[in-house]
């Protein structure tokens, strides 16, 4: 895995999924718009406090940003989980607590 190539297209890849700007990247983490950008045209590579305010504010963890594209373990999960898992990807937070309301009232 070349790093400085990974971070900066998996930081890209999560925020269009999520549909997050660099804007609003900025702001939800604190960290500059300039910095981002620094980071996405892969001129720096980000300390690991910086990638964790990252991952804090696209609500992953630091192991699930380093995770391969198949992010699950084949054999863990059925197909129709693992197309569940890509499809949450693609929600926002507020969708995704949406959901986890949904669910929990199914659940009762």
């Amino acid at each position: 895995m070349d790093i400085e190539k990974y971070i900066p297209e998996r930081m890209n890849e999560l925020c269009a999924r999520k549909k997050i700007s660099r804007y609003q990247l900025s702001a939800m983490t604190g960290i500059s718009q300039s910095a981002l950008s620094s980071i996405s045209k892969k001129k720096t590579v980000p300390t690991v406090i910086t990638l964790d305010k990252i991952c804090r504010a696209l609500g992953i963890s630091l192991s699930e940003f380093f995770e391969s594209e198949g992010r699950v373990k084949s054999g863990c999960i059925t197909e129709e989980q693992r197309e569940v898992l890509k499809l949450w990807e693609t929600l926002t937070k507020e969708e995704q607590r949406f959901i986890k309301i949904c669910m929990q009232s199914l659940r009762e």
